[in-house]
């Protein structure tokens, strides 16, 4: 904004380098974007639940949650204002949470007011339970919980980082179900919800996700010892192995406590077959860091203590 003279300092334009001392008169010219238009598309929706008060899906990679600026169609908002036409009366058609675009999983939406400041109620007291299984890179050799703050990358505006700065209280824990060569198989619980709150803490770790584009490797340098075949399987696999495999919460209208648990899907299945079998013929023991030497991280490694 400072850029595009939207932010002036005694009325007149300065650098985003500009030091204030105190007492002077900023004014932010501010900026409303038009209200997007929801159309209903008939996008298939896998559903796993449904009531009068709520329903649960299982959404696919390759979706983007809801309508912004350069998604104006074919989002999953425009598929659930076709399945149900009464959800366009609600805020956001009832979503009351979001996965990214490339994270599969479950999801729950509201399908009238109450439910939906019930759910969100639930978001905000952190008493829903949301369980993720991610495949990341590394050996790791015990569990872990990750309890720090996330908040905007302060050089790269679409991406988040831990940061002391501005971040936000930011809470995953995670487990390690299997561990492999190059790679381990976790199971991951949310406290809180932060923006990409799991890729980014991963990548803090010094594991970050398979195939995460934004919170990964930048490059792969496999080890003489990987095969080709797993090789290739990791090339070809182009989303962040991340998905929402289980979801439990407070029924907004019974009270009763529900939980769905649902399978992994067919490419995060097809991968961990690929890793488990060069695991087997390929077995070169443990070694005795998180991430292999080898291994490239991305150009920043998304930690900030302050703005230096």
């Amino acid at each position: 904004m400072i850029k595009n003279d939207f932010i002036l300092l005694n009325g007149l334009n300065v650098s985003q380098n500009y030091k204030v001392v105190g007492g002077e008169e900023i004014m932010i010219n501010g900026v409303i974007e038009d209200e997007i238009d929801v159309v209903a598309q008939n996008i298939p929706l896998e559903i796993i639940y449904e009531d009068d008060d709520i329903l649960v899906l299982n959404k696919p990679s390759n979706l983007v949650v809801h309508p912004g600026s350069g998604n104006t169609n074919g989002t999953l908002l425009n598929g659930l204002i076709h399945f149900n036409k009464n959800l366009e009366k609600l805020p956001r058609g009832g979503i009351v949470h979001r996965l990214d675009k490339d994270t599969t999983g479950l999801m729950v939406v509201a399908k009238n007011d109450e439910s939906q400041n019930n759910l969100i109620n639930q978001l905000q007291s952190k008493t829903v339970y949301r369980e993720y299984r991610a495949i990341v890179w590394g050996q790791i050799w015990q569990n872990k919980v990750i309890n720090k703050p996330i908040g905007r990358h302060p050089r790269q505006r679409t991406k988040m980082a831990v940061t002391k700065v501005n971040g936000k209280s930011a809470e995953t824990s995670f487990e390690v179900l299997e561990r492999f060569n190059y790679h381990t198989y976790v199971r991951c619980l949310l406290k809180t919800g932060r923006t990409h709150q799991i890729r980014v803490h991963m990548l803090d770790n010094n594991s970050p996700i398979v195939g995460d584009k934004d919170y990964g490797l930048k490059k792969i340098i496999p080890t003489k010892k990987m095969g080709d075949d797993l090789l290739n399987a990791i090339k070809i696999f182009d989303r962040q192995a991340l998905h929402a495999i289980s979801l439990g919460l407070i029924h907004p209208k019974t009270n009763k406590e529900m939980k769905w648990t649902i399978d992994l899907p067919e490419d995060m299945k097809e991968l961990l077959s690929s890793i488990r079998k060069d695991s087997i013929e390929n077995d070169f023991g443990p070694t005795d860091h998180f991430l292999q030497q080898d291994f490239e991280l991305n150009d920043d490694d998304l930690t900030f203590d302050d703005e230096k």
